[in-house]
């Protein structure tokens, strides 16, 4: 199936570029660009894009704004923030907005690609390096702490599950730590996401923080 993606970003030659390498994937397909915020949330209402390339500082609608806008449509799509610098300070708050992951701007073909696949199938671009430095973000700006009910519905294991990941583990490291079958982790993990009402990873590791069951350093 064929990843229906759009480019927002103001620099034409970074819309251009990124537009081509994907077109030049088999299965991926540039349907739209956007110059600005406002025209991401445009497309995204009416072509129902798969991933939307996000740059954050843009004109008219600014790249977090428009972030939160679309993920609050239904079946949104899933949103990767362009970003120039790895440490950008925007990066943070466009996870808790809804992002799914970031990507910086000079990537290789190849790792755009393979990041816009990963956010299309709801895994979420959470390499190891981006939950340090996401994690490591928690620790400096000292994160709201929410309500722990929120995480009331979750077994016992299924929270277990969700401390792993929040720390960075993928599935397959999850499932060694445990002793179960990667099969077993992935369901876990649907289930969690279910339950809490999260897209995806992203979404659950940013809760776990948030609602103190894991801790920076900790």
């Amino acid at each position: 199936m064929t990843i229906r993606v759009v480019v927002a970003d103001d620099q034409g030659m970074v819309r251009s570029g990124f537009s081509v390498l994907l077109n030049a994937q088999p299965d991926i397909e540039v349907i739209a660009e956007a110059v600005n915020g406002r025209e991401a949330v445009a497309h995204a209402a009416s072509l129902h894009p798969d991933v939307i390339l996000m740059d954050v500082r843009m004109p008219v609608l600014d790249g977090l704004q428009a972030t939160r806008e679309i993920t609050a449509m239904p079946d949104a799509p899933k949103i990767l923030v362009l970003t120039t610098f790895d440490l950008d300070d925007y990066v943070y708050e466009a996870l808790r907005s809804g992002a799914s992951g970031f990507l910086l701007k000079d990537a290789s073909a190849g790792e755009l690609a393979d990041a816009v696949r990963l956010v299309a199938a709801g895994d979420a671009l959470l390499a190891p390096g981006v939950t340090r430095r996401l994690i490591a973000e928690f620790a400096r700006m000292g994160a709201p702490r929410g309500p722990s009910r929120k995480l009331e519905g979750l077994t016992e294991r299924e929270s277990e599950v969700l401390a792993l990941v929040a720390r960075g583990l993928s599935n397959a490291e999850v499932a060694d730590r445990l002793i179960v079958a990667e099969q077993t982790v992935k369901t876990h993990v649907s289930r969690i996401l279910m339950k809490l009402g999260l897209r995806d990873r992203t979404q659950a590791v940013v809760l776990a923080y948030e609602t103190g069951l894991v801790h920076p350093g900790g």
